[in-house]
């Protein structure tokens, strides 16, 4: 199976999974299920994936020649790969704070928010998560996003202004959760 690694200051991928390195550390915010995916992801590189690459910089050093082995180099690009997720994960556990859903007369970290569009009929749901809980197909949105931005704080009722690739778009806020 083959590795691509495609590097950039500030993201970088491997089989197609991305992952974002922040220099500055900041509040992640958390709940107690990914906090629990990430430790266990953190031990998981720590105890299985630096063994492999051991044995993998290991093999490749015993085919000679390092200058021209492919299998040397690739195993150097997985080893830079484990070891700079291993960094942002301690670094995000060590800036987490864990968020307990909890109804809310705001919208806040962990709230499911129902939006109107103006014009529309139906609502759309989201739930505001941090940068780390993201995932479009279940509609957690960041709380940095866009959408998330301008819904933190605000109250049922209220309308907001979201600036979109498309222009602007005018919210109603329905319902919080």
């Amino acid at each position: 199976r083959a590795s691509f690694l495609y590097k950039t200051p500030q993201f970088y991928t491997t089989n197609h999974i991305w992952y974002t390195h922040t220099t500055m550390q900041q509040k992640e915010y958390l709940t107690k299920e990914r906090q629990a995916e990430l430790i266990k992801e953190l031990d998981h590189l720590k105890t299985v994936r630096r063994k492999e690459i051991a044995q993998d910089l290991e093999y490749a050093r015993s085919l000679g020649d390092l200058s021209e082995n492919a299998e040397f180099n690739k195993a150097r690009e997985d080893q830079a790969v484990i070891e700079d997720r291993i960094s942002q994960l301690e670094s995000i556990l060590a800036n987490a704070e864990i968020v307990t859903v909890h109804h809310s007369s705001v919208v806040e970290v962990g709230t499911k928010v129902h939006l109107r569009k103006k014009g529309a009929t139906k609502d759309i749901t989201y739930t505001i998560v941090g940068s780390e809980e993201v995932n479009i197909e279940e509609n957690k949105i960041s709380l940095k996003s866009p959408v998330g931005a301008a819904v933190m704080g605000k109250a049922k009722g209220d309308e907001v202004q979201v600036k979109t690739p498309a222009g602007e778009v005018v919210y109603t806020i329905s319902n919080i959760e």
